[in-house]
């Protein structure tokens, strides 16, 4: 005999959290002499897949979820993004009026496919870190619709512990985020307030967790405004509290102005930015920027900060004799490749535009510039070029420069290459300056010619500090120099090594066949014994590219501690 009595049991209630709420609904099942638990979360319409936290999970969607609401991105597996109803409802596992579904997660994919099915059009995705699948729940007499049919667990007499609210975020789009506002004269007082109601429907679609994406807003107007730090709040709801609090200041949209403050002041550790995270700026901007864009792009960008400029209600042709720089976007933008660029036509009607800008904030591969070992160093070799080198092995040394050189980002923003021939003299073959592409980098090293001579690595070390190093000492990138000798010295090699050491250069320094122990280990950084490399044959240059290239991220990452 089967027993389901019409009663609820509660296990738990939290506050509601992001996009969820822990509400488990546990019924008992007697069958014969057999006891049988079931517990499901109830969900809202718009939970996502990576709002669960288990491998596995039952949850409850709720009746009458308004279908043109959902993101849902797949097709049988989804994008962990998605809305778990609405992927419940497309896939077919339940219909709009709710119910049981049991939750899989799986490891995100490629290629997610857009397919209409159920009332609801899932969008395409190029790549997401997790996904999930869905199946019904069998032999389940409970209904979503309504009023729950469960068997209450029996009474203890205690009061059912409430669980923590999870507020780890979205953990598959962390990133550091600061929304620059417009709040000029240009926008008033009820555009900015659209504005502010995109920029919070936008917060919640990221996810804001302690684990996930962190914002802040800055108001640009005569004057730029901190609103809130990224340290401030780690809820959605916090957030958008916080944002309609922000007043309209009024004033010129003194935008450059802003974006450049913001750049240099507002991701600093004590203000909640993070190690190792994305940093972004996101700048709204109504018509055009009354100041001059470009200066304030090439901060952000020295800073390692990727810079999105949303422009709504573009300048009418009539309008265009007032502004300062038509380019000024392009000259803005992390990249002007359209990614970092867009543009909305006017402040009403915004939703539809929500979801393609998080997606943007969301790809962390697109963030070129952000900084990182592999675009934020200056490298230069200082080679060998001495007889008993020989032609055959020099041509085996400028394809190991060649090989650590392609493992970096080299751009007019990002890493740059220098190359230094010597033997008892010093030849630039070319410096940092001089090119700014890997393809011409890879170029110039192709076309090196051996000069054969004599050994004085001293002299070269002292000749490539002060005419190749010092006209960068200034710059954002930090200074390497990979030294390749095959023999002893004729002159010092401590003093020069010393001075290369005092001014921020980590040596590298790889000896090959007969070069001495000695003399490597005082030309190379502390530790001398992770910076020093040898190999008996030039064939073995190969087999060091990947310890030479990771050695020189390790100190990168090493120095920004």
């Amino acid at each position: 005999m089967e027993i389901s009595p019409p009663c609820t049991g509660l296990s738990g209630i939290s506050s509601q959290g992001r996009g969820w709420t822990a509400v488990s609904f546990v019924g008992w099942r007697l069958s014969g002499l057999a006891i049988s638990a079931f517990t499901f979360t109830a969900i809202t319409c718009f939970t996502r897949g990576l709002d669960l936290r288990k491998e596995r999970e039952d949850v409850l969607c709720p009746a009458n979820c308004p279908l043109w609401q959902f993101h849902v991105y797949g097709n049988g597996v989804y994008a962990s993004l998605s809305s778990i109803c609405g992927a419940a409802i497309h896939s077919g596992v339940i219909t709009t009026s709710g119910g049981p579904v049991r939750v899989q997660s799986l490891p995100g994919e490629e290629n997610y496919p857009a397919v209409y099915a159920k009332g609801i059009q899932s969008q395409a995705l190029t790549r997401w870190a997790s996904s999930f699948s869905l199946s019904r729940v069998k032999s389940v007499a409970l209904a979503a619709a309504g009023q729950p049919v469960s068997t209450a667990r029996p009474s203890t007499g205690k009061r059912p512990k409430k669980p923590l609210e999870k507020k780890t975020g979205n953990k598959d789009c962390k990133a550091d985020i600061a929304f620059l506002i417009d709040g000029s004269f240009n926008i008033g007082q009820r555009r900015f307030n659209l504005q502010k109601n995109l920029v919070g429907k936008i917060s919640v679609m990221l996810g804001i967790g302690a684990e996930g994406p962190h914002v802040g807003v800055i108001q640009a107007s005569e004057h730029p405004k901190i609103e809130f730090y990224l340290k401030n709040f780690t809820t959605a709801k916090d957030v958008l509290f916080a944002i309609k609090e922000i007043g309209f200041r009024g004033g010129n949209s003194n935008t450059g102005k802003a974006l450049k403050f913001t750049a240099q002041r507002f991701f600093s550790m004590d203000n909640g930015a993070r190690k190792g995270i994305p940093k972004i700026i996101i700048v709204f901007l109504d018509g055009w920027p009354s100041d001059d864009l470009e200066e304030a792009g090439i901060v952000a960008r020295e800073f390692g900060i990727n810079v999105f400029i949303v422009s709504v209600a573009k300048p009418t042709p009539e309008e265009l004799g007032m502004v300062q720089d038509i380019g000024f976007v392009d000259k803005a933008v992390c990249r002007n490749n359209g990614f970092f660029s867009y543009q909305i036509p006017t402040w009403f009607g915004t939703t539809k535009y929500v979801k393609p800008l998080a997606q943007k904030l969301c790809t962390h591969e697109q963030m070129l510039c952000s900084k990182t070992c592999y675009n934020s160093i200056n490298i230069a070799f200082l080679i060998d070029g001495s007889s008993s080198v020989g032609d055959s092995n020099f041509a085996l040394m400028l394809e190991f420069i060649s090989n650590v050189a392609k493992a970096f980002e080299i751009s007019d923003i990002g890493s740059r290459i220098a190359a230094v021939q010597f033997t008892y003299d010093q030849r630039s073959e070319f410096i940092f300056s001089d090119y700014t592409t890997k393809e011409k980098v890879l170029t110039a090293i192709r076309n090196i010619r051996y000069m054969s001579g004599g050994t004085a690595t001293g002299e070269a070390i002292s000749f490539t500090n002060k005419n190749v190093f010092e006209p960068v000492k200034n710059g954002p990138n930090k200074n390497f120099l990979v030294i390749l000798t095959d023999g002893q010295s004729y002159d010092d090699v401590r003093g020069p090594a010393a001075a290369a050491h005092k001014a921020g250069i980590t040596v590298f320094s790889i000896g090959i066949a007969w070069a001495p122990l000695d003399d490597l280990k005082a030309m190379a950084s502390e530790p001398r014994d992770t910076h020093t490399f040898f190999t008996r044959e030039f064939t073995g240059l190969e087999q060091i590219v990947t310890d030479v290239t990771r050695g020189i991220c390790r100190d990168f990452l090493d120095s920004n501690q």
